[in-house]
């Protein structure tokens, strides 16, 4: 048997270390290739790391909470020698080898992958003690089934999710499922209202009765967020603009598209029509869409828009993007913003998906909020806050009336974006939602 060590691999990000969340293994137990042994928890998503070996599990180097530098040992492995495994010496010397497919594990044959999650050890932490010399691992029972976010919230609120029954499909154990069983509610209570489509609302968890603080570590998500917040407020100078518009035709537009054959079923809402109309005033403003490089002394100017979406999710605040949005049609728009809000609203946003955004937007008025000065997503130049849309007087055709007004506000980088070109771009934006048929002459 050749003793090996794997390290925590770089998963994809250039990221320099990552949580580790949860143990799905113990050591002493027996491990299938591409069998699942942890999640870590990155800056961008939570991952499920496999193994890269089947063997029997020598040691966890680390306990679930901590912090681990990329490259640093994580799990200790047996194996068997073979031609080019050789086994370890006497002297109890290691090999170090690392992923086949950094972060996702080498490729599984298709009759496997139906049996991997049916063959996970339950969780344990990395203290457990190893099996005896040559006795067999301890038989453990399938993990319940439930996603990463969930399994967080029963961690946080000290719950066994074997003791919990899903009312999901299939037997999935949800937030709801979590909750109440946590407030001593029936497990069948019935579930919150979905959460709203751009802003993604999540219901926070029950706080326990007659404590007076409640403590939460700063991690995972939540402090990369921080950090992150930190460095693009003080390194990339925020100027904001306001601008209020009568978007009554827009609305208009919305309702007549949802009734006609060509958008039938699918989510059209302000947000899509926002997405579009940021599409076109890129192209004539493309100083919002660029990244100020320190390193390089470049500026560099994208010619494509992969579009952020600022979401609350269970994870905390996350900024998805729809790669290459600008060639997407009305109707692709909708399909795109439909997949990475149900994605981020499961909280399994991968991490392709929240890297590589050049332009983004908030939909603060899914809060009911009018206005705001967003911090901009970290290296990018301009984030767009879509505000709530009221029924006010406002002047129309030389009267008062009731209209459907919204404001629009944009923070943008001034080292990239002038004042001009920030205007430029938000008035643009504003003529599409004032009048939608300025699509015509902007294109």
């Amino acid at each position: 048997m050749a003793v090996v060590d794997f390290a925590l691999p770089d998963l994809g990000e250039g990221l320099t270390e990552s949580e580790l969340v949860t143990w799905h293994v113990a050591e002493g137990d027996s491990v299938e290739l591409n069998q699942i042994l942890a999640e870590i928890e990155t800056a961008k998503a939570l991952v499920e790391l496999p193994s890269p070996f089947a063997g029997k599990i020598k040691k966890l180097y680390h306990p679930e909470g901590t912090t681990v530098l990329v490259g640093a040992p994580l799990i200790a492995f047996e194996i068997d020698g073979g031609p080019d495994e050789p086994a370890a010496e006497d002297g109890g010397q290691k090999e170090e080898r690392q992923s086949v497919l950094v972060g996702y594990g080498p490729p599984i044959d298709s009759d496997k992958k139906s049996t991997r999650r049916a063959k996970k050890g339950a969780s344990a932490p990395a203290a457990a003690p190893a099996a005896a010399s040559g006795s067999e691992p301890e038989v453990v029972a399938e993990s319940p089934r439930s996603t990463p976010p969930v399994r967080k919230l029963a961690r946080d609120l000290g719950l066994d999710l074997r003791t919990i029954s899903g009312t999901g499909k299939n037997g999935l154990i949800t937030r709801e499922d979590v909750e109440a069983a946590f407030s001593g509610a029936p497990e069948h209570a019935p579930s919150a209202a979905p959460a709203a489509a751009a802003g993604l609302q999540v219901a926070a968890a029950p706080i326990p009765r007659g404590e007076r603080e409640t403590r939460t570590r700063i991690q995972g998500v939540r402090k990369f967020t921080a950090a992150a917040m930190v460095q693009s407020a003080f390194t990339a100078p925020h100027a904001s603009e306001f601008l209020t518009i009568d978007v009554t035709p827009t609305m208009e537009l919305i309702a007549e598209l949802k009734g006609s054959r060509q958008f039938a079923g699918k989510r059209i809402n302000l947000l899509t029509i926002v997405a579009k109309a940021l599409c076109i005033a890129v192209q004539r403003n493309p100083s919002v869409n660029s990244r100020w490089d320190e390193a390089a002394q470049e500026i560099i100017q994208f010619n494509y828009v992969n579009l952020g979406i600022a979401a609350a999710t269970p994870r905390g605040l996350m900024v998805p993007n729809i790669k290459d949005a600008d060639s997407l049609d009305l109707a692709g728009l909708a399909d795109a913003l439909s997949a990475l809000v149900e994605t981020a609203k499961s909280g399994a946003s991968s991490p392709a998906e929240l890297s590589g955004g050049t332009i983004s937007i908030t939909n603060i008025g899914s809060f009911g909020i009018d206005a705001g000065t967003p911090i901009l997503n970290t290296g990018e130049a301009m984030i767009l806050a879509l505000g709530a849309v009221r029924r006010q007087p406002w002047e129309f055709n030389g009267e008062i009336a009731l209209r459907q007004v919204l404001t629009l506000s944009v923070s943008f980088d001034h080292r990239l974006v002038d004042g001009e070109q920030g205007s430029k771009f938000l008035a643009d934006v504003g003529a599409i939602l004032a009048k939608p048929a300025m699509l015509l002459a902007m294109i």
